[in-house]
């Protein structure tokens, strides 16, 4: 019997319904995305062979090479939270327009007796701020009044028990400095922080080269 052969159709596929959808995706994702705020501070980490990385949601503590600290949260839940608590437990009073420059804001580094005005600022003129910023007073006590880092450290970790802690000191920053903030969480019984560096290949030849090697053999 004859072969019956089926009339060939045409492949042809309109996409012009699917690159509508992938622009108008596009489009909502570039005005929906939030952009991280700068860093008010350029602070150069030391380098080190570590490969651990930090979780969101970190609690932030910031030295630049003068010593100046400043202090921010990851989690923008955490954040109106945490500038909640210090408005009221403070007395600052800050407005819900403070408070949202707060929360979208980077790393603060003024004392609590000039926020209300650096919250105040535009973001240009806040940049302009952080140059000739302070920083958190901090020193080796757990007071409250003279040792403003202690209370913000203890208000985040009320906010979020669990929160994460990681300490970004530039390399030209003076022990005496960071030691600080060290004894500041000593004196709130946190044992267990983090330090940010930048990272850099293993040295051939040591304990640490030889286990990644194993391990990359094992894989």
């Amino acid at each position: 019997m004859p072969k019956i052969k089926l009339p060939r159709k045409s492949t042809h596929i309109d996409m012009t319904a699917m690159c509508d959808v992938a622009f108008l995706l596009l489009t909502f994702f570039m005005l929906a995305t939030k952009f991280k705020p700068e860093e008010p501070v350029q602070v150069r980490t030391p380098a080190s062979v570590s490969t651990d990385q930090i979780p969101e949601g970190f609690l932030l503590i910031t030295l630049d090479k003068t010593g100046r600290v400043f202090f921010a949260m990851d989690n923008l839940n955490d954040r109106q939270a945490l500038i909640e608590k210090v408005s009221e437990d403070k007395g600052l009073n800050l407005t819900p327009t403070q408070i949202n420059n707060y929360i979208n804001g980077s790393s603060t580094g003024v004392p609590f007796s000039q926020l209300a005005a650096y919250l105040n600022a535009t973001p240009a003129e806040q940049s302009d701020l952080d140059k000739t910023a302070p920083g958190i007073p901090t020193d080796t006590t757990g007071d409250f009044q003279t040792n403003e880092l202690a209370y913000w450290i203890v208000a985040a970790r009320y906010t979020n028990p669990q929160i994460r802690i990681a300490i970004k000191a530039d390399g030209e920053a003076g022990y005496p400095e960071i030691h600080k903030v060290i004894e500041t969480l000593g004196k709130q019984n946190i044992f267990r922080f983090n330090f940010i560096t930048d990272m850099k290949g293993v040295p051939p030849g040591t304990a640490l080269a030889e286990e990644q090697a194993g391990g990359a053999k094992a894989q």
